[in-house]
C-alpha cells in the first residue's frame, strides 16, 4: 500500500528544498566576492596601490557588503512584517542575483579608471542589502510553517545555505582555475563565477509561483485590525532593544571563525605561507563540507533539548580552539589546516545551526522579521564584514598570528555570555 504524505507535510519539504536551493545561491553570490576580493581585486580595481594596501581597500570594499547587511534587514525586516516573508524575500534574491551578475560585467580600473570601485563598491552594498533581508524572509518561512518541535531542524535548511554556498564558490573558482590560463584567469576568468547567478533567476520564479507564505503571517494579516498600518521596526527600535542586542552576540564568534577561514587564512595562506591558491581553496572546501551535516544535526538536537545547551557548547568549543587553530596554520600543512577549520567550523555551526529558530522564537509574529534581521544582521556589521580586514591588520601591527587568535577568543567570550543572558525558546 502506498502511502503519501499529508499536504501540510509534503508543504514544509517543497519549502525546504526551495529555502536550502535559494539560500545556497543567494550566499553563493556573496560569498564569491570574498574569494575574488582576496584573489584579484586588489589588482583590478586599486592597481595603484601596494599589494599589502590594495588588499586592504579590497577587503574594505567585502566590508561594504557588510555594512549594508543590517539596511537590508530593516528595510525588508519592515516590509516582511507589513506585506508578507514571502514578497520581501522574493525581492531579496532577485536584486542579488542582479548585482552579482552586474560585478560579473564591470569593467576594471583600467578601463574606468576611479569610477570603477566606487560602481564595485555600488554592487556591493547591493548585495549586502539583499543578503540582509533574504536572511529573515527564508529562515521564517520554515520556522513558522514547520510549527512547534520542528522549527530548529527546519530553520537549518536556511542556515545549511552558507556553508553549502562556500562550497558552490570554491568549486566554481577552482573549476575556472583549472580551466582558464592564469592571465586569462586574472582577465575575465574571475567573472565567470558571478556570472552563474543568473541560475538564481529561476528559483525566485518557483518561490513566487509555488511557495505560499506563512500561515503564521496569513493569521496576523486575518486578524490585523483595520486602521493605519502597523509600525514593526519602531515597535521593535522601543521595546526589544535587549533580544536585538544579546541576539547580534550570539553570532560574534561564529561570524568571526567563519569569515576568518573563508577570506582571512585564504589570503594569508597564499601570501605568507606560500600555498598554493587551488590547494587553500580546496581545503577550504573540505572543510566547509564538514559543517553542513553538523548544522542540521544541531538544529534537530535543539528541538529536543533545548537551543541554549546548543549554543554554550558551541561557544566553548570555539574559546578553547582559539589558540590550537592557528598553531595548526602556521604549520603551513594543509592537512593541519583542514583539521583547523573543520574543528572550528564544528564550534561555529553547533551555534549556527539552532540560532534560526532561536532568533525567531525571541520575537512575537508581528515583529518578528524587523527583530530577528536586526540582531542578525548588527552582528555582520559589528564583526562579519571587518573581520578579514581586522585579521589583515591585526598580523601587520604584531607581526605574530596569536593576535587574530586572542580576538577569536574573545568574540567567543562575547556569544557564550550572551547566550547565558537569553531565556530558553524551544518549548514556547
Amino acid at each position: 500500500m502506498v502511502t503519501t504524505a499529508p499536504p501540510e507535510r509534503r508543504t514544509l519539504r517543497k519549502l525546504m528544498a526551495a529555502g536550502l536551493v535559494g539560500s545556497s545561491l543567494e550566499w553563493y553570490d556573496f560569498f564569491i566576492y570574498a574569494t575574488a576580493a582576496a584573489l584579484v581585486f586588489p589588482k583590478l580595481f586599486f592597481p595603484e596601490a601596494s599589494p599589502l594596501v590594495g588588499l586592504l581597500l579590497s577587503f574594505s570594499t567585502f566590508w561594504a557588503g557588510f555594512i549594508a547587511r543590517p539596511v537590508g534587514g530593516l528595510v525588508f525586516g519592515h516590509v516582511g512584517d507589513k506585506f508578507g516573508r514571502k514578497p520581501a524575500l522574493v525581492t531579496c534574491l532577485a536584486l542579488m542575483a542582479a548585482a552579482t551578475f552586474l560585478i560579473g560585467v564591470l569593467p576594471t580600473s583600467a578601463t574606468l579608471g576611479v569610477v570603477a570601485p566606487v560602481l564595485l563598491v555600488v554592487l556591493r552594498f547591493l548585495q549586502g542589502i539583499a543578503v540582509g533581508g533574504q536572511w529573515g524572509g527564508v529562515v521564517l518561512l520554515l520556522t513558522e510553517t514547520a510549527g512547534p518541535g520542528r522549527r530548529g531542524f527546519a530553520g537549518t535548511f536556511g542556515q545549511a545555505g552558507v556553508p553549502l554556498g562556500v562550497i558552490l564558490g570554491n568549486v566554481a573558482f577552482l573549476v575556472v582555475g583549472a580551466t582558464v590560463p592564469p592571465a586569462s584567469f586574472a582577465t575575465w576568468g574571475w567573472r565567470v563565477p558571478f556570472l552563474a547567478s543568473a541560475l538564481l533567476f529561476p528559483v525566485v520564479l518557483f518561490i513566487q509561483l509555488k511557495v505560499e507564505d506563512s500561515p503564521v503571517f496569513r493569521e496576523i494579516k486575518e486578524r490585523r485590525p483595520a486602521g493605519p498600518p502597523p509600525a514593526p521596526l519602531k515597535e521593535v527600535l522601543r521595546t526589544h532593544r535587549r533580544p536585538v542586542l544579546l541576539g547580534a552576540g550570539l553570532m560574534f564568534a561564529s561570524n568571526a571563525v567563519f569569515y576568518v577561514s573563508i577570506a582571512g587564512v585564504l589570503d594569508y595562506a597564499t601570501r605568507e605561507l606560500g600555498l598554493a591558491r587551488n590547494s587553500v581553496l580546496v581545503v577550504t572546501l573540505l572543510s566547509s563540507l564538514v559543517s553542513v551535516p553538523v548544522i542540521l544535526l544541531a538544529g534537530r538536537w535543539s528541538d529536543r533539548h533545548g537551543r541554549r545547551p546548543l549554543i554554550v557548547a558551541g561557544a566553548v568549543s570555539m574559546i578553547v580552539w582559539a589558540f590550537p587553530y592557528f598553531w595548526l596554520i602556521d604549520t603551513a600543512s594543509l592537512g593541519l589546516i583542514f583539521v583547523a577549520l573543520a574543528v572550528s567550523g564544528v564550534g561555529s555551526s553547533l551555534v549556527y545551526g539552532p540560532v534560526a529558530a532561536y532568533l525567531a522564537e525571541l520575537f512575537e509574529p508581528q515583529v518578528r522579521y524587523s527583530g530577528a534581521s536586526l540582531a542578525y544582521q548588527l552582528a555582520s556589521i559589528l564583526v562579519s564584514g571587518g573581520t578579514p580586514f581586522i585579521m589583515t591588520a591585526l598580523l601587520v601591527a604584531t607581526g605574530t598570528s596569536l593576535s587574530v587568535s586572542a580576538f577569536l577568543l574573545v568574540m567567543g567570550v562575547v556569544t557564550l555570555a550572551s547566550v547565558l543572558g537569553l531565556r530558553e525558546t524551544h518549548r514556547a
